[in-house]
């Protein structure tokens, strides 16, 4: 099987797979993952260490990427409610995502939900990354916005976020959907 994992490019197969990682055990919180995945464009790493004294009640929160050491703000205003309501009797030390052992969620654990999900919508293109490329094709498809895209993702040319995210791939298929010669 090859694996090439990709964004969810529309809503509906954003709520389909909302839907799917509700289904599993931990469904609130694997809910909640996916939401702040496709609003921030954290990578799953820094997902995963996020505290909940940190999100709880903020608009954003500068936090350090644990892959390349560089800070950045994380704009939560859009999602201050669901995180009130998700973090609501918790302590603030907790780790925003915890595991059903204590502690805080892996990415592993994560990437076991993700591919449970993906068996649900019959999709084999959905790892702990699609939810970083959603994020950022959906804010192109918004924005238009490369450069700044590039400067979030701290990538270091167009070409490489525009591969990252899939919008080559969407052009590509454009323009030969009804490319013909001969027939």
């Amino acid at each position: 099987m090859h694996y090439n994992v990709e964004p969810l490019r529309t809503t509906q197969e954003i709520d389909d797979f909302l839907w799917a990682v509700s289904q599993a055990r931990y469904g609130e919180r694997n809910r909640m993952i996916v939401l702040v995945g496709i609003n921030t464009g954290l990578r799953m790493s820094d997902i995963l260490r996020l505290t909940v004294g940190q999100v709880r009640g903020r608009d954003r929160v500068m936090i350090m990427e644990q892959k390349t050491g560089k800070k950045r703000w994380l704009f939560l205003k859009n999602l201050k409610t669901e995180l009130g309501r998700f973090t609501r009797y918790r302590a603030t030390s907790e780790p925003l995502f915890c595991s059903d052992r204590g502690g805080a969620l892996t990415v592993n654990g994560v990437y076991r939900v993700f591919q449970t999900a993906s068996e649900y919508l019959e999709r084999d293109d959905i790892g702990t990354h699609t939810l970083r490329k959603t994020f950022g094709y959906h804010y192109y498809q918004q924005t238009h916005d490369i450069a700044g895209l590039m400067m979030i993702f701290n990538h270091s040319s167009e070409q490489v976020t525009k591969r990252y995210i899939g919008i080559e791939r969407d052009n590509l298929e454009r323009q030969l959907w009804d490319f013909k010669l001969g027939v």
